[in-house]
């Protein structure tokens, strides 16, 4: 049987290589890894070969051709993603690593096989693009000067807001894409547009969000956009939580430098929250232009051991059929309010009352006449007796219409 892929090691490589770039090399010499150049992706059924690769099934397939041996071709070799879980899509003119392995025809025959491509080459060592023109002299000056004074540092400066390089048919390249500055032990996941995620750790005096803590104290960081950068996009940038179109920082001791749109805390009679960017520990923070919290089946809890405070520069809205606060204490306007409001069934039953009895004074009292002039009236007499003693019977309850629990201004 003929050996292939990683099972053709033992009978092709030297078992006592030194490095990982000398098993590199060694696997391309023996022809089990090769370089190649993207000239396509098949994403959707928009690509030519959509058929031919299997629809849905052949999605990420690219068509290359060989780096140093360039054969034009109208159907040029293809290329499955080696990655099935993690989709990391090369672009048009990126170069990738190829390696036969195993096809879906090996219950047939255990020799079949057919090219899968492994990662990006990082040509440039920048998360936005690594392509290379199939010709480098055919763009103009200012592009051949990216490629020609780099070849050492391994740095593409693009300097006039262009590429002439060909990648694909949405990409554009931008030059205000900075790649992460990275530290000591971190683990760094970029996207191509400012996107990243860090696993990385306190390193004292190197960035804004390490001032307190230990050296090694874990943090970790989710990006989305790197907000306004300068188009120097080679040099190395941290993240910087009030310029970033949004993030998320979980964190172990650090202090996070947040802007809050809002930090007032008068509301509170002592022992008031620490605004965002003095607090340091363990925490989550989340910032961005909008934050939408949604549930679709359950509840929207919101739980915390000292306070929940809303703070914003407009207004506080509540929109909702019932709205029930079960509270000790309430208090409206102020946090110093002493005013108590009334219990509203108990005032209405007792100002009935005194409508009542004032409506039957003054019943008794349109019908009476004094026969002869001076004669005492019975009926008012008594009619006024009851209604002093119902009035005094309504002011001493007065005071037990007020709330002991809530207050307003």
């Amino acid at each position: 049987m003929v050996d292939y892929g990683f099972g053709a090691l033992n009978s092709n490589l030297n078992n006592n290589l030194n490095n990982g770039f000398e098993v590199l090399q060694s696997l391309s010499q023996a022809g089990l890894i090769r370089s190649v150049r993207v000239l396509s992706i098949v994403l959707d059924d928009s690509h030519p070969r959509w058929n031919e690769v299997g629809e849905y099934n052949g999605i990420g397939t690219i068509e290359y051709q060989d780096v140093f041996e360039p054969n034009p071709s109208d159907n040029p070799p293809l290329a499955k993603s080696f990655s099935t879980n993690i989709k990391k899509y090369p672009l048009k003119n990126e170069i990738v690593y190829i390696i036969s392995l195993p096809d879906t025809n090996i219950g047939e025959f255990t020799t079949s096989k057919r090219e899968y491509y492994l990662d990006t080459l990082g040509l440039w060592n920048h998360p936005h693009h690594n392509a290379f023109p199939s010709n480098p002299n055919d763009p103009p000056e200012s592009q051949q000067k990216d490629y020609t004074e780099t070849e050492v540092g391994n740095v593409r400066r693009v300097t006039d807001q262009s590429t002439e390089i060909d990648l694909g048919n949405t990409f554009i390249e931008r030059s205000n894409i900075h790649p992460l500055q990275a530290y000591e032990g971190d683990v760094i996941y970029e996207g191509r547009w400012g996107q990243s995620i860090r696993f990385g750790s306190t390193v004292n005096g190197s960035t804004d969000w390490s001032t307190t803590g230990s050296n090694g104290d874990p943090i970790m960081i989710l990006r989305n956009g790197q907000g306004q950068q300068t188009d120097e996009g080679w040099i190395t940038i941290d993240e910087n939580i009030n310029n970033d179109d949004s993030s998320i920082y979980l964190t172990s001791t650090q202090n996070i430098p947040l802007e809050a749109a809002s930090s007032d805390y008068t509301s509170y009679k002592q022992n008031p929250p620490l605004s965002p960017k003095e607090y340091n520990g363990k925490q989550i923070v989340v910032s961005s232009g909008r934050l939408v919290f949604n549930t679709t089946n359950d509840h929207l809890l919101l739980s915390s051991n000292k306070s929940i405070n809303l703070n914003s520069l407009g207004g506080v809205n509540i929109d909702s059929n019932t709205i029930t606060i079960q509270s000790q204490n309430i208090y409206l306007g102020s946090k110093n309010a002493t005013e108590p409001l009334l219990l509203g069934n108990q005032t209405v039953n007792l100002i009935n009352q005194l409508i009542s009895t004032l409506s039957s004074f003054a019943t008794v009292c349109s019908t009476l006449a004094s026969t002869p002039p001076g004669t005492p009236l019975a009926q008012l007499n008594i009619a006024s007796t009851q209604l002093i003693s119902s009035l005094n019977a309504l002011q001493a309850n007065l005071n037990n219409l007020k709330s002991k629990y809530n207050y307003t201004a």
